[in-house]
């Protein structure tokens, strides 16, 4: 088995939307960055995210977007605003949500969740 080439890529969050930035850490994260891409292994990147508390939310979602949590039991819907949430855990729990939807739901995304680091 080979051993992979991780680089480490440094972000500044500063100014830009949520989604776009997400999308791109969610590509770095992967590997498909790479020119020997292959979907089932981790050959991703180490991505470092700097000034997370300058990001921007466009239009009105801090008081618009409700993220959605159950509890397993019968009425156990908990509905959270985007500003409620980031006063209660913060940027960097947004960001997190944000990047985790957008990875493949298998066995290799706690893997590769675990090298985004947020600052």
């Amino acid at each position: 088995m080979k051993k992979i080439d991780r680089q480490e890529h440094k972000l500044d969050a500063t100014d830009i939307p949520l989604g776009r930035l997400a999308s791109r850490i969610a590509v770095l994260l992967r590997g498909k960055n790479k020119v020997n891409f292959t979907p089932y292994l981790d050959q991703g990147d180490k991505i470092i995210v700097e000034s997370i508390t300058k990001i921007k939310f466009t239009g009105n979602k801090l008081n618009n977007k409700i993220y959605y949590r159950h509890s397993q039991y019968p009425g156990g819907l908990k509905k959270e605003k985007l500003k409620d949430l980031i006063e209660r855990k913060g940027h960097a729990e947004i960001l997190r949500k944000a990047v985790y939807g957008m990875l493949p739901s298998n066995k290799l995304r706690n893997d590769m969740l675990k090298r985004l680091i947020i600052k």
